[in-house]
């Protein structure tokens, strides 16, 4: 099954795409779809949703998983990150993917065992299980986001009913 991980944001939103059968993951790809910082907000938006679709249909997979946004400080950064994050869940819900959304600290549990790792922990865990992946930080989160999908379905499917299959179950 091939699985598509997504770590939204207005600017660079990453992805990293990797194929599960079983207990085995093997990377296929990552990267940032990147999006200027000139134009007004729907045509930013707009751009972040074509780059989506052309990396959806490039490597076609069959499940989408996207980290949850956390609300920061700023209300504008925020609302900015809430229309990212809209068009980031759209994308791959218009090709009929099932998507599943997963909070930041269950991704960095399920890939480090801590809720509370650094990005560098992630990154450095994901090379780890994903030989061949050498993900900068965007791209590395959302491996981050498909390892964890990976392991919480694989989880549900089994029957086990530990912390990361009830929450895979939400």
């Amino acid at each position: 099954m091939r699985l598509i991980g997504l770590d939204p944001g207005l600017r660079r939103t990453g992805w990293g795409v990797i194929d599960a059968e079983g207990n085995r993951l093997r990377y296929v790809a990552c990267g940032v779809v990147a999006v200027t910082e000139t134009g007004t907000l729907a045509q930013r938006l707009a751009a972040l949703h074509c780059g989506l679709v052309a990396v959806l249909d490039r490597y076609v997979p069959d499940v989408a998983a996207v980290e949850e946004s956390f609300v920061n400080r700023n209300a504008a950064s925020t609302l900015k990150l809430g229309l990212a994050r809209g068009v980031v869940l759209l994308a791959p819900a218009e090709r009929g993917l099932p998507v599943y959304e997963y909070p930041a600290n269950l991704i960095k549990k399920a890939v480090t065992g801590f809720g509370h790792a650094e990005k560098r922990q992630i990154a450095l865990m994901v090379r780890k299980l994903l030989p061949g992946a050498d993900a900068a930080a965007d791209a590395a989160d959302a491996l981050a986001v498909v390892i964890c999908h990976a392991h919480h379905a694989r989880a549900a499917r089994a029957g086990i009913d530990d912390d990361l299959a009830i929450e895979a179950r939400r």
